[in-house]
């Protein structure tokens, strides 16, 4: 494992954070884990992608699953992992294997909701088989939701990044208290 203690978000703007990562290819292979719903769920969230640009699809979070290895959750986010939680998304761009665009719960308004962008590209010599995932979240309201979103990204990323490699990540929880108020230092 890639020691990514230096991986942290790029704060772009106000409103936007960009996370790169170098994963092991090939790219179809890092594709499978934005696409394939129980891929996805082993990093992130479960949920189908619809057919088309423009539906609407639900997000399931439960963090508790993403890894063998547990720990507790904060108590100020232990209802949220004993039940889990949706959002409801909407697909703004789908170009296998190369990116994948939505909207970041619209639940509020679908004109209004940040939106999260994962842009893959091949790294460095072909021969070694790597891949550049960026990741943009934009249009992010304020100060709170950016924190939240670095930080949970940041860990959703280490969680990745264990699976793409082949190993069993750490505890979810354990990896999200590395980085609960890094981010608001790093803003300042």
């Amino acid at each position: 494992m890639t020691d990514i203690a230096d991986d942290f978000a790029t704060k772009i703007d106000d409103h936007t954070i960009q996370f790169v990562r170098i994963l092991p290819g090939p790219i179809e292979k890092v594709w499978s884990f934005l696409e394939d719903s129980d891929k996805r769920g082993q990093w992130f969230a479960k949920g189908s992608l619809p057919g088309k640009v423009g539906e609407t699809f639900e997000l399931r979070f439960k963090h508790s699953e993403i890894s063998l290895h547990q720990a507790p959750a904060p108590e100020r986010m232990a209802e949220l992992d004993k039940t889990g939680h949706s959002s409801t998304n909407r697909l703004l761009a789908f170009d296998p294997p190369h990116r994948l665009t939505f909207t970041f719960d619209s639940s509020t308004d679908p004109q209004t909701a940040s939106r999260v962008e994962f842009l893959l590209t091949p790294e460095g010599d072909p021969k070694d088989n790597k891949v550049r995932l960026t990741l943009t979240h934009s249009k992010i309201r304020d100060r709170g939701g950016m924190l939240a979103v670095s930080g949970g990204w940041h860990t959703h990323l280490e969680m990745l990044r264990y699976r793409a490699e082949g190993q069993t990540p750490p505890a979810f929880w354990d990896v999200w208290r590395k980085y609960d108020g890094v981010y608001d230092k790093r803003y300042a």
